[in-house]
């Protein structure tokens, strides 16, 4: 156990901020903007000793934290990371600074009918579901970790339905409102299925006397599993698996699962929609990764080729989809569908390129989406409309964002050189090596995603200068401050990979040995025998 909690201190402090800005005067709205910043930057640097105190090479679970939550079941208050999850650590809280500046205005309208606390409000949430991703993704208690996958609907939910950036007239309030109930129904939906299959592998686990009368401890829990002491035939395992699965693969989202992504990220401000599609959604996919396999190793290699088909289905749907918007926001939206249909393929690849290249996928995919959306709604709220057909002639008018948007685009459709390629190219080749089939069907993503990206430039930044676009201002201070550290950080990671790697790799080869999961052998066809003549060759 450490000397100072260190993962305690880092979900705290986003925690204690938005009781901090709920807490100040009515009128001190600069105020609640600064503070909120401040705290965010905090966690900020709590994260990046975290990153720097984790040994690649030690323990699999580092800086744990361990205390009696509720002995009677039980559930302790356990935390600690290991390389899959601290690096979504660190994109959570570095992500988080620079969406706060990003809406900096954003509440401007919003919480449905206005008031001098509704900077507090916005605020104060972003904080909220900060602070309970962060603690989503260092818990070690699996039921510590289910309270927050379904508590950080809550603020999300009022994120959705109390701020856009559309204005407040009735008709935008209404359909926030459909976009938020929608979100919230689904994963609600999904979190009671996980709920049951959290209950029932509990039973398992007293019936087995783990940890006295039973346990939620997840190392405890994953030991049993991979030993065959839980005491359950396939069919339970599979059920269970499918509990669990099932909440994921929503919050994720996994096709057919997807349909209120890309409602709720075009009702939303876009810092917000970012939040969503960047950091909560990853929780979805992390727990695949860490849940799924972990807890159950028989049922997800029964269960792997079917979701390995709905990853595709997800990837070439997202990608056709998308090139058919006529609204901006949601075709990015629908390109996340499709970059999650990719994290996913690599998660039940079951190989250690694919797990690596799916990790880093969600890192990358969160840089990369962060950057197109919000680049993409900074013009938006200028121009006053998310119609594509509105737009063209930008770069004449505002180059620079027309450049930004450029690179963030071709990082979207994995341009080499830059961050997504290196994940999305780990992926296809760890998946090719279990389904061949799988990885060449979603190759034919690549050549949509240049379709969309390519021709949603060519109409919205070239040509000649449409009516109401002749005043468009560039980027402004505070908006470069947001987009270049994102675009830095596409540009090192598609250069240089290897510290991200070197964190993730150890991870993922851990939870492969511990499933039994490994590589498939590489298959050489043997040369036929050279004919023979008289008994030689």
């Amino acid at each position: 156990m450490n000397e100072f909690p260190w993962l305690t201190t880092l979900w705290v402090l986003p925690l204690a901020g938005a009781i901090v800005v709920a807490a100040l005067p009515r009128r001190a709205r600069m105020m609640a903007r600064w503070t909120g910043l401040a705290f965010a930057l905090a966690a900020l640097a709590i994260g990046i000793v975290v990153a720097v105190r984790f040994e690649p090479g030690g323990p699999q679970y580092q800086l744990v934290e361990s205390h009696r939550w509720i002995p009677a079941f039980g559930a302790g208050y356990t935390l600690g990371v290991d390389g899959i999850a601290l690096v979504l650590v660190l994109l959570t809280a570095g992500l988080m600074p620079l969406l706060l500046l990003a809406g900096w205005n954003d509440d401007v309208g919003g919480a449905a009918g206005g008031g001098t606390r509704v900077t507090h409000i916005y605020v104060a949430l972003m904080l909220l579901v900060e602070s309970m991703v962060l603690i989503s993704f260092t818990s070690l208690d699996i039921l510590l970790f289910y309270v927050f996958f379904e508590v950080m609907l809550i603020p999300m939910y009022f994120l959705i339905g109390g701020f856009g950036p559309h204005g407040d007239n009735v008709a935008v309030r209404q359909q926030r409102a459909r976009s938020a109930v929608k979100f919230l129904l689904y994963n609600l939906f999904g979190g009671l299925i996980m709920l049951a299959a959290v209950i029932g592998l509990y039973v398992l686990t007293a019936r087995q006397h783990l940890g006295g009368d039973g346990t939620f401890d997840f190392r405890t829990v994953v030991a049993a599993a991979n030993s065959g002491q839980l005491g359950a035939g396939p069919a339970v395992l599979n059920a269970l698996f499918l509990g669990f699965m099932f909440a994921f693969a929503v919050k994720a989202p996994l096709w057919p699962l997807h349909t209120w992504l890309p409602d709720a990220a075009v009702s939303a401000t876009p810092a917000g929609a970012v939040l969503m599609m960047a950091v909560v959604d990853k929780v979805g996919t992390f727990g695949m990764l860490r849940y799924c396999l972990l807890l159950f190793p028989s049922a997800t290699a029964t269960y792997a080729p079917l979701v390995s088909v709905l990853a595709v289905i997800g990837i070439v749907y997202g990608a056709l989809l998308a090139l058919g918007q006529t609204d901006v926001m949601r075709l990015i939206a629908y390109t996340s569908i499709s970059h999650f249909g990719f994290i996913i393929l690599g998660i039940f690849a079951r190989t250690n390129q694919g797990g690596a290249g799916a990790t880093l996928y969600m890192v990358n995919h969160g840089i990369s989406t962060a950057a197109l959306f919000l680049i993409a709604g900074f013009l938006v709220s200028r121009r006053g409309t998310r119609a594509i057909a509105a737009f063209g002639g930008v770069q004449k008018v505002a180059p620079v964002m027309a450049g930004t948007f450029l690179i963030a685009g071709l990082a979207t459709l994995s341009l080499p050189g830059l961050a997504p390629f290196v994940s999305e190219f780990l992926v296809l080749a760890g998946t090719f090596t279990r389904y061949p089939v799988a990885a060449i069907c979603a190759t034919s993503a690549l050549v949509l995603a240049a379709l969309y990206v390519l021709w949603l430039y060519q109409r919205m930044m070239t040509g000649p200068v449409r009516d109401g676009n002749e005043k468009l201002r560039d980027l402004l201070p505070r908006e470069l401050i947001v987009v270049v550290p994102l675009l830095a950080a596409l540009l090192v990671l598609g250069a240089y990979p290897k510290p991200v790697l070197d964190r993730i790799d150890p991870a993922v080869a851990s939870t492969l040995t511990t499933i039994g999961a490994h590589d498939p052998a590489p298959t050489v066809p043997q040369p036929e025998a050279a004919p023979t003549h008289g008994g030689t060759r």
